[in-house]
């Protein structure tokens, strides 16, 4: 079987958890025999075999980015010819897929990382590319031959952002970690080197600067924390200038306040920042949109226990009082995630981070207990198998 996988960020270039998804299922799709896995990415030529690369169209050099987009969605589409099954990642290469399957009659399978109905807040970044990357996504997916969603939770947004897609055709494959390359590895001395010290209690968070990662709330929530507890961004990547600039005064606010508060505004190598959630008390992720979320099974591999929204797939990777905790939240329903109540989330939020850290040795062993279930339930060969059942149910 030929499989034509379509994905912008793909290694070197990946800065999110649908990268670190293409990147893990292809390694392990092209572990098994009789499969021919051709990748075709965004960005720079890359070296690996069977991996094409297209760059932005000359052309197009001061367009808005979505038309960019599309632009290499077009000869990435053209080159599907031959393939048993397309399959596109998030909707940067969903438009590739859907014209490859048109073109060329092949099926055409979506993973749902994300959905642009639930990102309204894109509309700054994108300005009127939103109204494109929507129309691209929603094409998409209602003629997909399958819609792989990374979680339940993840399933149901597809159905209620698309009603027009048959939920016969909507399945549930939960995003993987690579349990040998993520695991507890302490190295105090690289976690010194950080700012970070590796002997006081930390609070860690990992991700984009982005609405849906609710850094902003988590700042506001630390606050409350007591003293000697360190405050560790590893935050970069910022969508826009605007909640860069957000980020950037609450973070100086809150040094005012208290010491230990110490921002990592680069991409880390893997190993730091195995050896930051290692060291770890706990793991803080306050996303008001996250579809299932890979850094909190990064965390959970490396031992550390996570302090998570109660949105999307969080809850099925976090179980509540055994691997982390869940923090309460009700949001509106008009599609950005926002709380209702902003204060009691923050409220909430701080509460359940005082209580993991108050007590490191249950945090410890809920550590430890994560550990246990991404080995057990998240492997990439389990989500592999998943995916081909997928594919055999649509290819011709």
């Amino acid at each position: 079987m030929r499989i034509d996988l379509l994905t912008k960020e793909y290694p070197p270039d990946v800065y999110g958890g649908a990268g670190v998804h293409v990147a893990e299922l292809v390694r392990a799709l092209r572990s098994r025999a009789g499969l021919d896995v051709r990748v075709r990415c965004f960005g720079a030529p890359r070296d690996e075999p069977g991996t094409t690369a297209y760059a932005d169209p000359a052309d197009l050099a001061d367009a808005n980015a979505a038309l960019r987009t599309i632009g290499v969605d077009l000869p990435m589409a053209g080159d599907c010819g031959g393939a048993d099954v397309v399959h596109s990642h998030t909707w940067y290469a969903n438009l590739g897929g859907h014209l490859a399957g048109l073109l060329h009659g092949a099926p055409h399978v979506v993973t749902a990382h994300s959905l642009e109905p639930l990102r309204p807040w894109k509309a700054e970044q994108l300005g009127g590319g939103y109204a494109l990357s929507s129309w691209v996504e929603r094409t998409a997916y209602e003629a997909a031959s399958a819609v792989i969603a990374v979680s339940a939770g993840m399933r149901a947004d597809v159905l209620r952002s698309y009603p027009g897609v048959d939920p016969e055709r909507v399945h549930v494959v939960h995003n993987g970690i690579d349990t040998a390359l993520w695991s507890r590895r302490e190295r105090p001395d690289a976690v010194r080197a950080l700012g970070v010290d590796p002997d006081q209690r930390s609070v860690v968070f990992v991700g984009r600067i982005t609405r849906q990662k609710g850094l902003p709330y988590f700042l506001r929530a630390v606050a409350a924390l007591e003293p000697d507890v360190q405050v560790v961004l590893c935050a970069g990547a910022p969508d826009t200038a605007e909640i860069m600039a957000e980020v950037e005064g609450l973070v100086a606010g809150l040094r005012q306040e208290r010491q230990g508060v110490v921002w990592i505004d680069r991409m880390l190598e893997r190993e730091d920042v195995v050896a930051l959630l290692s060291s770890a008390t706990a793991f803080a992720c306050p996303s008001v949109y996250e579809p299932l979320g890979i850094v909190n099974l990064e965390a959970m591999a490396c031992e550390a226990p996570v302090v998570g929204t109660a949105t999307g797939g969080i809850p099925e990777v976090v179980a509540d009082g055994v691997t982390g905790r869940l923090v309460p939240i009700e949001q509106s329903d008009d599609g950005t995630g926002t709380p209702v109540d902003p204060e009691a989330f923050v409220r909430d939020m701080a509460a359940t981070l005082a209580e993991v850290v108050a007590d490191p040795q249950r945090a410890r062993a809920m550590g430890v207990a994560g550990r246990a279930r991404a080995v057990q339930e998240f492997g990439w060969d389990t989500v592999a198998e998943r995916t081909l059942q997928v594919y055999g149910a649509v290819a011709r």
